[in-house]
């Protein structure tokens, strides 16, 4: 029998990436911490009352809003939005043939196949990048592109459709405006940057426009200038930025909304110290 070669073991354990950032990120280290303290009440009351009780305030804490743009604030560099001053600099001149710039959308996930559709759809995250990017693209003139493959947690189950073929799909039947470039292959930010930065290189682009969200962006344009170097230029395009709630109080109540930005943060931060 073959012995398995160093690429198939990396392949096997990006593989896994999906299911251990699961077991690491909130809620399941916290499920863990309450199970062990409610085992050790039963040998040692008050240690095991202290478990439990910090097992319940950090999963109070890590559904707050308020938590989540704490987090933001101390483990993500903040990139701020582009002012209308900037997206007026980057219209193309009249006297240019054909812009060196172009507008490259970060997939953030697809759904195989949506129910009232019955087709692959793009989940809400891709959509609000979408949605951004092609209004940059009619405020600057700018040709799109869209970067996404098939994640590391999805199945091939529909051959040929990548998030970036549905994404053109998307673009064209629901904003009318069509994507240029479209890249397919990659799985995750790294594999965005080198596939994406070398097809647009390959169609003479030196200026990438990079739409993605604002928590992702951080590590998003540490992978991008990496692989471009001193060939092509970045500009960041962050949106979907954390904003207070309505009431002061309900950023410190649990919520949908304050789960997924702690899980959020909390995954971009492992991803940016394991060079993902």
């Amino acid at each position: 029998m073959a012995r398995p070669t160093h690429s198939m073991v990396m392949a096997a354990l990006e593989s896994l990436k999906p299911l251990l950032t699961a077991l690491v990120l909130p809620p399941v280290p916290l499920l863990v911490l309450m199970l062990v303290g409610a085992r050790v009440v039963a040998v040692r009351r008050r240690p095991g009352t202290v478990l439990v009780l910090v097992a319940v305030s950090l999963m109070w804490l890590s559904a707050c809003q308020g938590v989540g743009r704490w987090l933001q604030g101390q483990l993500l560099a903040a990139t701020p939005p582009l002012a209308s001053a900037e997206i007026a600099a980057l219209r193309p001149g009249r006297q240019q043939l054909a812009p060196t710039a172009a507008i490259l959308v970060l997939g953030g996930g697809r759904i195989s196949r949506a129910p009232e559709s019955g087709m692959a759809d793009l989940k809400p995250h891709s959509i609000e990048r979408l949605r951004y990017a092609v209004r940059l693209g009619r405020e600057t003139g700018l040709p799109l592109a869209f970067s996404g493959g098939i994640g590391w947690a999805q199945t091939a189950d529909e051959p040929g459709l990548s998030e970036a073929e549905i994404a053109q799909r998307v673009a064209e039947r629901d904003f009318l405006r069509p994507i240029k470039w479209l890249e397919t292959d990659s799985r995750d930010t790294r594999e965005n940057a080198r596939l994406a930065v070398k097809k647009l290189s390959d169609a003479h682009i030196r200026h990438i426009v990079l739409v993605t969200h604002a928590w992702h962006m951080p590590r998003a344009l540490r992978a991008f200038r990496e692989a471009a170097s001193d060939s092509m230029r970045i500009t960041a395009a962050p949106m979907g930025y954390f904003v207070p709630a309505e009431h002061a109080l309900l950023d410190w109540l649990p919520s949908s909304e304050g789960f997924e930005q702690v899980r959020l943060v909390l995954r971009e931060a492992l991803g940016m110290q394991m060079g993902a």
